[in-house]
């Protein structure tokens, strides 16, 4: 088996707007995004409101910058795995791993960035809307083309979103220091994944 894609979060601009990034992004996580107030998160990073607002000009474009990042380092990493991978399996299992790595290791932020997003307005809604959207597309792919190459069987768009929200929501209950790697569940759910999709296998009504 191929080694699976690496994760590629940007590299920050300025440390201390990572640093605040970051800071804030756990307290999203913990206590939701309208629950966390500007003096909140300016006491947590040690910044008075001045200060605050040169770095991150409001509460809104602090939570647009976490969820852009990591939405669109999804959709890069995904694409560039259509393109490296053309076997069926090995492309839902590159996508699981990274999928899953990137949750356990941003956990905080893929938290926000699955919960929060729909507190943005106007175009950033939309255009994080876009993103999700282009993410979800790449995982139809994986399946269609798999169908066309007589791998796996058409799966309608309900069993897609099944699919995505098993992996979406894990960040409800997911111990990056667990005794399970994220590479060890990412399999699981992938032979999920393929449970549902393999042309050979069964459908369930005919089991």
């Amino acid at each position: 088996m191929a080694e699976p894609a690496t994760l590629e979060i940007p590299k920050p601009e300025k440390p201390q707007k990572e640093r605040i990034r970051r800071i804030t992004a756990k307290l999203f996580a913990e206590k939701g995004y309208q629950a966390v107030g500007v003096a909140e998160i300016g006491e947590a990073v040690g910044l008075g409101r001045g200060a605050l607002y040169y770095h991150i000009g409001s509460k809104e474009d602090l939570l647009y910058d976490i969820v852009i990042r990591y939405i669109t380092a999804l959709v890069t990493a995904g694409n560039t795995i259509l393109y490296e991978y053309s076997d069926p399996h090995e492309r839902i299992t590159q996508l699981s791993r990274y999928l899953m790595r990137t949750i356990s290791e941003h956990l905080s932020e893929l938290t926000v960035c699955f919960r929060e997003a729909e507190a943005l307005t106007g175009e950033r809604y939309d255009e994080v809307s876009r993103l999700h959207a282009d993410y979800q597309e790449i995982w139809a792919r994986a399946i269609k083309e798999g169908a066309e190459q007589g791998t796996f069987r058409e799966l309608p768009p309900v069993a897609l979103k099944g699919i995505l929200g098993m992996y979406f929501y894990s960040f409800l209950w997911l111990n990056p220091n667990g005794r399970q790697s994220s590479d060890e569940i990412a399999d699981v759910f992938a032979d999920i994944v393929f449970r549902a999709a393999d042309k050979d296998r069964p459908t369930p009504d005919a089991e």
